[in-house]
This record gives structure tokens, C-alpha cells and sequence, in this order.
């Protein structure tokens, strides 16, 4: 589940309409992306709700996650995931279980490689800019690929500081996943082992090693 809610992430923070491409909603992106990239860290707070339009039913959860280049840390209520870019961590507080996996060297996936995030705007997506005033502008994503069970993202980035305020998926089965970002912060250093998880942190864990 937590790759599930980790991809919508990864996707909101990276489009089919008449064939035509936007050159002003790239600049937009171009700007996010390039000041994103340049930060120590990209660091998001959010609040994500899951509305399913057919089970008419509505969830959130809050959670946040901070990222380093090709490394991250991904906190949920559910559970915690760190990459430091060849080994991964998912930690479930519920059993104290930790299991440790390493994405080969094939997987080209957000999971191993985040910093993907801020490219795969330009190969797999349309875009069009939708909305601008003085202080944000609102971008739509249309996949590339028409067999894709996503119809559209919309991102708000604020004009001020490129930072992404909001971020909808809708999919073709009637679920729209809604993030909003509760704090966005370009400024946070991480220190040398913060992408580790430290077992001797957490007594009596349960350590899966499927390396």
C-alpha cells in the first residue's frame, strides 16, 4: 500500500488535449524542477484524501516526506520507508517489523532512482497551463500513453518560490487522490545517516532481509 500512496506522490510532484504541447506550463515545471533540484532537500508535509466515487466513500491521511537527490524518507501512519539510494527500509511500528529490500540495477522506478521526479514531466506527459494569477499558477498532466488508468493531474505550484500547494489524480475508475501540501521547505540539510535506518533505535524488531 505504501508504494501505491508513494506513487501518487512522486507522480504529483513530476497529457492528451488536442495534440498540442504548452510551452508556458513547461516553463512553469522547468522553474519547480530546477529549484527543487538545486535545494539540499525537498521536504513536504501533506494531508492526502482518497475520494472512490463508486464506493462513494472518502479517506485521509496525513504524512510526510523528504528527499535527497536519488535519496528519500517517506513517512505514513502506517508505516516508514528510507532509501539511501541502494538499500531500502520499510518499517510497520504495528509488528516492529522492519524489511530490507535493494531495487536492482534495471529498476529506472521513482523507488530507485527519486530523482526522476523532477524529468519525467518532459518524456511521459502533455501540459497546459490552465490558471495563473499573481501568486500561482495551476498546470494539468495528460499521460502520453492513452492506456493509462490516469486521466489527469493538476498540479498548483505558488509563483513565489516554486513550491507545489496542491496536487490532484483522477483516475478512470472514479478515484481522485487530493494532496495538500501543508509545508514545502527547500532548506532542510540532512545529515550523513539520515537515509539509514538504524535498528538499534527500535527494541525488539523483527528484521526481514531480502537482499
Amino acid at each position: 500500500m505504501y508504494r501505491i500512496i508513494f506513487f501518487h506522490i512522486a507522480v504529483s510532484v513530476s497529457i492528451l488535449l488536442g495534440g498540442q504541447e504548452d510551452p508556458e506550463a513547461y516553463k512553469a515545471l522547468d522553474r519547480f524542477a530546477s529549484v527543487a533540484r538545486d535545494a539540499p532537500s525537498v521536504s513536504i508535509s501533506f494531508i492526502m484524501t482518497t475520494s472512490d466515487a463508486m464506493e462513494n466513500r472518502n479517506d485521509t491521511i496525513e504524512g510526510s516526506v523528504i528527499i535527497a537527490g536519488d535519496k528519500y524518507k517517506l513517512t505514513l501512519p502506517e508505516n516508514t520507508t528510507w532509501f539511501n539510494g541502494t538499500d531500502s527500509w520499510n518499517y510497520m511500528p504495528s509488528v516492529n517489523e522492519v524489511v530490507i529490500t535493494r531495487p536492482g540495477e534495471e529498476d529506472l522506478s521513482f523507488f530507485s532512482k527519486p530523482s526522476l521526479l523532477f524529468e519525467m514531466y518532459r518524456d511521459d506527459y502533455r501540459v497546459r497551463l490552465v490558471e495563473e494569477s499573481s501568486s500561482l499558477q495551476i498546470i494539468d498532466l495528460y499521460p502520453r500513453d492513452i492506456k493509462s488508468e490516469m486521466i489527469r493531474i493538476r498540479l498548483t505550484i505558488s509563483r513565489k518560490g516554486y513550491e507545489l500547494r496542491s496536487a490532484e489524480y483522477r483516475t478512470r475508475d472514479g478515484i481522485t487522490i487530493t494532496l495538500t501540501v501543508k509545508e514545502y521547505n527547500l532548506r532542510f540539510k540532512p545529515g550523513n545517516d539520515f537515509f539509514n535506518f538504524n535498528p538499534a533505535s527500535y527494541k525488539g524488531i523483527e528484521i526481514i532481509d531480502m537482499r
